[in-house]
């Protein structure tokens, strides 16, 4: 079976980050970029997969600019098979991604798609569920445990109760959560390796899907600084400053 992996390129978590002067959104010079930490799960979960001997390949896609290679060569480091580069200069919204990964799907026939649940520079949680509805495919969100069966997946995830299993046919698309592995680091023989694994570029009009925004941003801004906080000496002084000063209670 064959397991195919989106991963996208984001604004390293540990980056600064910073509102650009005009509000117009997010000044990304000179910012670190790298793979989107849920993607970067999905592709571990994947490889393990592999190694279970559950799957027979891992390929890797990320849609964005010809920049995106390093987070795909990041990948194959963590012993993906293959890349696929579908190339677009600027950002593509979450409806589009899904129908480009429709697209490639259709390609590639993977028995299961494994998605980061959501990426951390916008937080959309959306292409997912999205790509799983385009292909009419059974689908299971915010995974924390996989396990393949006969022609099944069983997926394991956390609610507000404890924990939920699923049982979900095959092919399906399974978002991933921040609980279901601890992905590796890989090795310098393995990044040097990666250099030489099969890397095919497409370009996103060869999709036929249009890129042309559908959402508006009107504008962004730096969140505002916390006030400090204050010690009380009692928890009679907490009740009292509740009532008169913050007007909770």
């Amino acid at each position: 079976m064959k397991i195919l992996v989106p991963v996208k390129r984001v604004a390293d978590h540990n980056a600064k980050i910073r509102v650009k002067p005009d509000g117009s959104g997010v000044d990304l010079a000179n910012v670190k970029m790298s793979m989107n930490p849920f993607d970067e799960i999905s592709v571990e979960e994947a490889v393990r997969l592999k190694e279970a001997g559950k799957a027979g390949e891992v390929v890797v896609v990320s849609i964005g600019p010809a920049k995106a290679e390093d987070v795909l060569r990041a990948a194959l480091a963590m012993d993906a098979d293959r890349a696929i580069l579908v190339e677009a200069d600027d950002a593509v919204e979450p409806l589009a991604v899904a129908k480009i990964l429709k697209g490639v799907a259709d390609a590639e026939g993977p028995g299961l798609v494994l998605v980061g649940k959501q990426a951390i520079d916008d937080d959309c949680n959306q292409t997912g569920q999205m790509l799983a509805a385009l292909l009419g495919w059974a689908q299971a969100t915010f995974a924390s445990r996989i396990e393949l069966l006969d022609g099944k997946a069983r997926i394991i995830r956390e609610v507000d109760g404890g924990l939920q299993t699923l049982d979900i046919a095959l092919p399906a698309v399974v978002t991933c959560d921040l609980r279901l592995n601890e992905p590796r680091y890989a090795s310098l023989p393995q990044i040097m390796k990666a250099r030489k694994k099969p890397l095919e570029r497409r370009a996103a009009a060869d999709f036929g899907v249009s890129l042309s925004p559908r959402l508006k941003v009107l504008r962004t801004e730096e969140p505002k600084g916390r006030k400090a906080g204050v010690t009380v000496n009692s928890a009679a002084e907490l009740v009292d400053r509740l009532r008169t000063e913050a007007g909770v209670l």
